[in-house]
């Protein structure tokens, strides 16, 4: 079969949307970059995503050669969280044949991202009978097993997911750990599931030696810079690497003379409830002279920021894959992360980086101050 265009689905999030907000990161890296890739290869691909501000054009085609980026209305436009959406998806369905009623297009595939498009693309496969290609990004059952704080919708979602499992002509699994929970999780045919890890732009995230970096950011060149790359939300366990700080601070003092710890992510201008929280940790361990938050930064910058720190720290509750410990350790920076998910397979521990336990402050400092 010669796969000429696809139909791509990223519903809840835009691949255009600035990183580093509540709900964008790897899947929109991800989508983005593969888009712009199968482009540059001749394949055309429209990516459909909903209308979050009023702003939006309809079609955006910034993403280069052979893409466009269609924003379909979606509820109100504005950023709602990937809850929030579920309730949407028959008029998401209905506008992107409304768009293709009137820009006649016919497609090879659908390639469906998370959960929410996983369940658009079968409303559509119905119409027009062409295979399903699903990646879901993280899934549901794993999150509700490691949050202590449970999705509003929790059953709906992993019931769709359970669906969508089913649907699917084939399931991308990012790393051998999502492919075990597949199936251990979600009973889906082994058959059906493909193992094919994310990459990184080796042109953008490569090597750079470390005083170019911090000069082109302002870094003082003594700094023992500490990086968190990131969405800022409770499975991210930065505080659990404030904790160490205060550890660190209490037991060796000294040894944190020298030390900065960056968190790039959020809007400490306008912080949501768990950055506001972490805010307000930092006062409390008095570390106000240790910790930066940078707010959300560039794509573009970010092979700046990996190649100006020490070490890059990813003490996550979970990830299905884990894109930033990927993108540093391809700018030759050392990351320490839990061992969960995809972290597990990315991080040769004692080679790129060192793992540690899950929620274990105490087991960071050795790590932070090699």
């Amino acid at each position: 079969m010669s796969i000429k265009r696809i139909i791509m689905l990223s519903v809840h999030t835009s691949p255009l949307a600035p990183l580093g907000g509540k709900k964008t990161g790897g899947m929109n890296v991800y989508v983005r970059e593969l888009a712009e890739t199968l482009g540059a290869m001749g394949i055309e691909v429209d990516i459909y995503t909903r209308k979050s501000a009023p702003d939006q054009p309809e079609v955006d085609v910034s993403l280069g050669a052979n893409v466009r980026v269609i924003h379909v209305p979606c509820g109100p436009a504005q950023v709602l969280d990937p809850d929030a959406v579920y309730p949407y998806l028959s008029q998401f369905t209905a506008g992107v044949f409304a768009f293709i009623t009137k820009d006649p297009v016919t497609y090879d595939i659908i390639y469906s991202h998370y959960w929410l498009s996983g369940w658009v693309a079968s409303k559509l496969k119905e119409v027009w009978g062409i295979p399903i290609v699903q990646m879901f990004h993280t899934l549901g059952h794993m999150k509700n097993r490691i949050s202590a704080i449970k999705s509003a919708l929790p059953d709906v979602r992993i019931a769709t997911e359970r669906q969508i499992v089913d649907w699917a002509d084939v399931i991308i699994a990012a790393t051998p750990a999502e492919y075990n929970q597949l199936l251990w999780l979600y009973h889906a045919d082994r058959r059906k599931i493909a193992i094919i890890p994310p990459g990184v732009k080796s042109e953008m995230f490569k090597p750079i030696p470390q005083r170019l970096a911090r000069k082109r950011l302002g870094i003082d060149e003594m700094c023992k810079l500490l990086l968190f790359v990131g969405r800022i939300e409770p499975l991210k366990a930065v505080d659990t690497i404030l904790e160490a700080l205060s550890i660190v601070r209490d037991t060796q003092p000294n040894a944190l003379k020298n030390v900065c710890f960056a968190v790039v992510g959020g809007n400490p201008h306008e912080p949501d409830a768990e950055l506001a929280r972490l805010l307000e940790m930092v006062k409390v361990l008095e570390l106000d002279d240790v910790v930066q938050f940078m707010g959300a930064k560039s794509h573009e910058l970010l092979p700046y920021y990996y190649a100006s720190a020490t070490a890059v720290i990813m003490p996550s509750d979970y990830e299905s894959f884990g894109m930033v410990a990927l993108e540093a350790m391809a700018s030759g920076t050392p990351v320490i992360a839990t061992e969960v998910g995809g972290l597990a397979f990315l991080v040769r521990d004692g080679e790129t980086g060192y793992l540690v336990p899950v929620r274990d402050p105490q087991a960071l400092p050795e790590r932070i101050l090699i």
